[in-house]
């Protein structure tokens, strides 16, 4: 889930969890992976639960931005596919869901 609007990027793990509960309206210990951007395009922040604790993971990119999406408030499911993209600082609004067409229907 990526948080729609860029957020202050001095917040730690306890505030970033505080705004999942909070602006989100989610659970922080569901294992799901929440994303941060900050106002400068090149910084993301992570937060996952792995189970026996909260991880906060910081990346900024040595060159060109991250592809978010618009701002606005709220966030932005994203699948599996599009989160890696994301993250190694690729386009992901190319990767839509796929559909597997049924055998025998």
């Amino acid at each position: 889930m990526v948080a729609a609007k860029p957020v202050d990027f001095r917040k730690g793990l306890d505030s970033l969890a505080a705004l999942v509960t909070q602006a989100l309206a989610s659970d922080v210990y569901t294992g799901d992976v929440f994303v941060f951007r900050s106002k400068r395009l090149d910084r993301l922040k992570l937060l996952i639960w792995d189970g026996s604790g909260l991880c906060l993971v910081t990346k900024r990119l040595e060159s060109g931005a991250f592809t978010w999406p618009p701002v606005r408030d709220g966030a932005v499911t994203l699948n599996a596919a599009q989160l890696r993209l994301l993250f190694s600082g690729m386009d992901w609004t190319q990767i839509g869901a796929r559909t597997i067409p049924m055998a025998n229907q």
